[in-house]
């Protein structure tokens, strides 16, 4: 099944606004559990949040999107922007858990 890659950058007061949506972020992405091949946050150079990538697996884009679309960190305005492209690992491995 294809593979997403979803790109997806915090906007401002992202500190607070993480803190106040993490746990229904985390519950939402346990119930979609099935749909996410990888799921992290992005930190910059000083350890600081700056967004999170996700690879969501789905029959396709529009199926990807409809899982992401939902996610609180969308919805409750943590990410500014989001870049969605196809993905097609050739090498590497994945942690498990």
């Amino acid at each position: 099944m294809p593979l997403y890659c979803f790109y997806c950058r915090d906007g401002e007061l992202n500190t607070e606004l993480r803190e106040r949506h993490l746990k229904a972020q985390r519950e939402f992405m346990a119930a979609h559990n099935e749909n996410y091949r990888v799921a992290g946050p992005l930190t910059n150079a000083k350890g600081e949040f700056v967004g999170s990538l996700l690879i969501i697996e789905a029959e396709d884009e529009t199926a990807a999107r409809a899982t992401v679309n939902d996610d609180p960190y969308l919805t409750g305005g943590v990410w500014q922007s989001i870049r969605v492209d196809r993905f097609e690992p050739l090498k590497g491995r994945w942690k498990e858990g």
